[in-house]
């Protein structure tokens, strides 16, 4: 059989290796990003609810009304953007399937795309799959910092869309005001659209706020911007998320997301939208994963590890260079095979590979679990 594969580079991705390695060597698991601790009994009653109301069939292709309705409050509270729920919000299985959607309903064949490494491992995939080459933009350690004159240098003629993620997996970096500024006057310029993911959009630290595309009038008519309750209710497995964009873009991404997903789970949709109506719900968790963070620091504090600075996610970037010359890699499968703690490499978000000696944890995780580890890593 003639198969020639559309992603011939793409294999077992790192997290999946990482949490082989951690179950078999019974470790503890900070490396992929989702919560050992349950989400709310409120929200899994809501959900209970609806199912037994009979509200088990398909939903809306766009999303159940009630959702679309409260997120569109949601953003006009917090950004002073007044969005309208039946033209410009369409609910996804998740952001990944609303990024993918996103790419696919405008990513055509030598089309490039300008992507930040590291970057979420979705990204580069779903545009190569389509089509279209992908432009990397390498971030550097420790701060993460663009140069905007030099993403505006790997522009060309084909150049189509800029993906960016704020508050920033794996790295925990921000966009600023500036950066959204400087951004806006680029897809301008040169006609560009944008790709903004904003899943942990809630997840921002001392003090400081989230810049969202929302904020940004004249970028937010050429924006996507892609969403997941799964980060905001602690709640990863259920897969639902949103896209927001102006009523042309949002047209041509239901096109493709009614082939690919068509609906969204129904009794989850409608248990959601009740939820957020207590915005307590969710204008805490900076609070709550800052706590979090501050914990995980503390019981690390005395090690070799030099911890990044990390102002968003539920991600912390740990500098291991004083510790080992090995590569990130062989650490990291070192540190979990060896030393019981599961962690990922950063060079795993590039295409390249490249190392700097950074290994990424994940500390959304209860106080017994992030104790044991930090005990661990305090030994290494």
């Amino acid at each position: 059989m003639n198969f020639q594969s559309k992603l011939p580079n793409v294999g077992t991705t790192i997290f999946t290796v990482m949490s082989a390695l951690a179950n078999e060597h019974q470790a503890i698991n900070l490396s992929q990003g989702f919560p050992n601790y349950p989400c709310s009994e409120k929200l899994i009653g809501l959900v209970n609810d609806y199912m037994k109301k009979g509200f088990n069939q398909y939903a809306p292709m766009t999303g159940m009304p009630a959702l679309r309705k409260v997120i569109a409050q949601k953003i006009e509270n917090l950004f002073d953007c007044v969005i309208n729920a039946d033209q410009e919000i369409t609910v996804t299985a998740g952001a990944t399937q609303a990024i993918y959607t996103a790419i696919s309903a405008l990513i055509r064949p030598g089309d490039e795309v300008i992507i930040f490494e590291p970057a979420y491992d979705s990204y580069a995939p779903s545009i190569e799959v389509n089509g279209g080459k992908v432009v990397r933009y390498a971030l550097s350690a420790p701060n993460y910092e663009v140069d905007w004159e030099l993403v505006e240098s790997k522009i060309t003629s084909k150049t189509k869309l800029i993906i960016t993620n704020t508050p920033h997996n794996p790295t925990g970096s921000i966009l600023k005001e500036n950066d959204l500024l400087a951004l806006q006057e680029l897809v301008n310029k040169h006609d560009l659209f944008l790709l903004s993911d904003e899943v942990y959009e809630h997840l921002i630290y001392d003090g400081q706020a989230h810049q969202s595309v929302f904020k940004y009038p004249d970028l937010y008519k050429r924006s996507f911007v892609t969403f997941s309750f799964g980060k905001t209710l602690h709640a990863t497995g259920w897969k639902i998320g949103y896209c927001v964009a102006p009523p042309l873009l949002t047209k041509e991404f239901r096109k493709v997301h009614q082939f690919n997903v068509f609906s969204v789970n129904a009794p989850k949709q409608l248990a959601i939208a009740d939820f957020l109506q207590d915005e307590k719900e969710y204008l805490g968790l900076n609070q709550f994963f800052e706590k979090k963070r501050d914990f995980f620091l503390n019981t690390i504090e005395g090690s070799k590890f030099r911890p990044l600075k990390c102002a968003g996610t539920y991600f912390q970037l740990l500098d291991y260079s004083k510790i080992s010359d090995l590569s990130d890699v062989d650490f990291a499968k070192k540190l979990t095979t060896e030393n019981g703690v599961a962690v990922i490499p950063v060079s795993a978000f590039h295409e390249n590979g490249k190392d700097e000696k950074v290994i990424r944890v994940c500390f959304a995780k209860n106080e017994e679990t992030l104790l044991s580890a930090g005990e661990i890593l305090r030994k290494v």
